[in-house]
């Protein structure tokens, strides 16, 4: 399934790709070759045509991914889609569009491969002899349910093998979409099998558009946690990313727009720009903000040891320094003051009933 795509020309100016979070297709890391636009003419605006999307269907040969990662609560996560159509354009996911022969830049967001067999593999990990269950992150890299997901459905039919195989499940999305599945989500977190996590950086209208362009605003995602708690789903908001001197001021208002609807926990997560990320970033700075591009990159060094990025565990989702420290202590001042520091129960894993061996066998589907 897919949709035609037609590429801006080469003159287009930077500022003028509408709609999207990167201005440039950047160079992949993995290229043994670099472009170079030349300008030659500028496009008028009304003329320009737009880049669209192309959803390709993949068949993939594994689902769950397992890490070893300190600074996360979980081993193990499942991404349906490479790539998001979200466009943000500080996601530090873009750098793994360039395994697939992508530029980590608009390809990220117009070219996105889609695991259309994805609940077919779980069926199979989960029946493997031995496996043990531990929470599974759904969307850790790419969102779940970005906007392919409303007609594929395949984050619905990995969600619908979790909740009949009783395999507890957390997710972390952006999108009001998510909504759409408190049918299966709601009696898993009756049974303590599921918590959701709502990003949100910022309530600015007009900055969220720009940073995240095809994302759902600020407020549908506000009315998306108050959805889900109503619910009985176990919501909670991270605050991300935090970007000094851009919206780091909001962060008292985010988690209290959040308590209000009804989250229980909260997170923060400073900005991070590794490898090609670094230069979209920039380039998205001073096409938006140019009177405090520099002050921005300054105070993140500042943040990050002198680098724009720190990968090293421990500071790569909070930073250090000064400034590092003083927005946890401002976070952590808040989301005390608003009930949001409570320790989240874990998931429960106890109840996990692998699906049968034989797949013609297997009441999953209804067979």
């Amino acid at each position: 399934m897919s949709e035609h795509l037609t590429d801006p020309p080469p003159s287009t100016p930077l500022s003028l790709t509408k709609g999207r979070g990167a201005a440039t297709n950047v160079d992949s890391r993995f290229h043994a070759w670099a472009r170079e636009a030349e300008v030659v003419e500028a496009w008028p605006e009304e003329e320009l045509p737009p880049v669209q999307t192309i959803v390709s269907l993949q068949r993939g040969r594994s689902i769950i991914s397992r890490n070893e990662s300190p600074d996360i609560p979980f081993d193990r996560s499942i991404n349906p889609y490479q790539g998001c159509e979200h466009g943000c354009v500080y996601c530090y996911a873009r750098p793994s569009h360039a395994y697939w022969g992508l530029s980590p830049g608009l390809d990220f967001e117009t070219r996105i491969l889609a695991k259309e067999n994805a609940a077919e593999l779980l069926v199979k990990e989960l029946a493997k002899p031995g496996y043990a269950p531990r929470w599974v992150a759904l969307g850790a890299n790419t969102d779940p349910y970005q906007p392919a997901e409303k007609r594929l459905r395949i984050t619905r039919s990995v969600l619908e093998v979790l909740s009949q195989c009783r395999h507890p499940v957390g997710i972390t999305t952006k999108s009001a979409l998510v909504t759409r599945d408190i049918d299966l989500l709601a009696p898993m977190a009756a049974q303590g099998l599921a918590h959701v996590m709502i990003s949100i950086g910022s309530l600015d209208p007009e900055l969220a558009r720009t940073l995240e362009p095809r994302a759902n605003s600020p407020q549908r995602r506000i009315e998306a946690i108050r959805r889900l708690s109503q619910a009985g789903i176990p919501v909670g908001v991270i605050v991300a990313p935090v970007i000094p001197a851009l919206n780091d001021h909001e962060i008292e208002s985010v988690l209290e727009a959040a308590a209000g609807a009804g989250a229980v926990t909260a997170g923060h997560v400073l900005l991070r720009l590794p490898l090609e990320v670094a230069k979209l970033f920039t380039e998205w700075l001073e096409l938006h903000h140019p009177q405090r591009a520099a002050h921005v990159m300054s105070v993140l060094r500042q943040m990050r040891a002198g680098q724009v990025n720190d990968p090293r565990f421990g500071a790569r989702m909070r930073g250090e320094g000064p400034f590092a420290r003083i927005l946890s202590q401002r976070f952590a001042l808040a989301a005390r003051r608003l009930g949001l520091l409570r320790e989240r129960a874990p998931l429960n894993t106890a109840l996990f009933r692998p699906p049968p061996r034989d797949p013609v066998q297997s009441d999953l589907f209804g067979a």
